[in-house]
């Protein structure tokens, strides 16, 4: 009986891990570089063996060949590396937004190294990046990500590989998502923008002589950073509950 069981609940055991750990390389604050990559790796392996006994009798039963099983690893591995490409696409939205912010501040010519692109990005983009994943685990968000990883097996059957051309639909759906919600976040300093380019070219054109971008440059920063001040809070509102709404639309749940 124990040589029938154990390579059973090993079996259980494999097939969840290998979707919560695609999940986890990708899932924001999870799947983070600065994260040691041996604490993502044992996070994986107790939800995993917390699921275990809840998901197990769920799955299907252990393949008799090599091949099928080979498949429904790989399937489970598309299915956990979709979730936390998914939660990786719309988090570019805070790219988006402040790249356009930093455009419409003067900023864009500062560069800086942005952890949750890991890639070099302007200022601003590194300040919502970074708040971005704060106020996720901040406000337990991160919790709906994790049960997403459990309410996944109703939506995407077990050792089942999912349809390729849905896949890249709803990915297609989440990058136009992110584009949308950057510009939403955005939206108010593109209008002061134009109203502030708007007045510019108003004083050009009554006084030529006047060096307008040395004048206005300081003032378009300075002015840009104080209504960063009071827009922040509600950007980042705004993001999160766009954040929370496209996923949970995206993935079933």
């Amino acid at each position: 009986m124990l040589a029938q069981l154990l390579p059973a609940n090993v079996f259980a055991a494999v097939l969840i891990f290998v979707r919560v750990g695609g999940a986890m390389m990708l899932l924001p604050g999870f799947g983070e570089f600065y994260v040691m990559q041996r604490f993502r790796l044992l996070l994986a392996v107790l939800i995993s063996a917390l699921l275990t006994p809840v998901l197990g009798p769920h799955l299907p039963p252990l393949p008799g060949s090599v091949g099928t099983l080979a498949a429904m690893v790989g399937s489970e591995a598309m299915i956990g590396l979709f979730l936390g490409s998914v939660t990786r696409i719309l988090l570019a939205a805070l790219d988006v937004a402040g790249t356009v912010v930093s455009l419409q501040l003067g900023l864009s010519a500062a560069q800086i190294f942005n952890p949750s692109a890991t890639a070099s990005g302007t200022l601003v983009s590194s300040l919502y990046g970074v708040m971005g994943v704060t106020m996720i685990f901040v406000t337990d968000l991160h919790h709906l990500l994790l049960r997403a990883l459990v309410d996944s097996y109703d939506v995407f059957a077990p050792g089942v590989m999912p349809p390729l051309e849905d896949l890249s639909n709803l990915i297609a759906r989440s990058v136009a998502a992110a584009v949308l919600i950057g510009i939403e976040m955005a939206a108010p300093f593109i209008v002061l923008g134009l109203l502030f380019f708007a007045v510019l070219g108003i004083i050009g054109r009554l006084v030529p002589q006047l060096q307008i971008l040395f004048v206005t440059q300081p003032l378009q920063i300075v002015g840009g950073l104080l209504a960063m001040v009071f827009l922040l809070s509600a950007s980042m509102r705004l993001f999160l509950d766009a954040f929370v709404g496209q996923f949970t639309a995206l993935t079933g749940g």
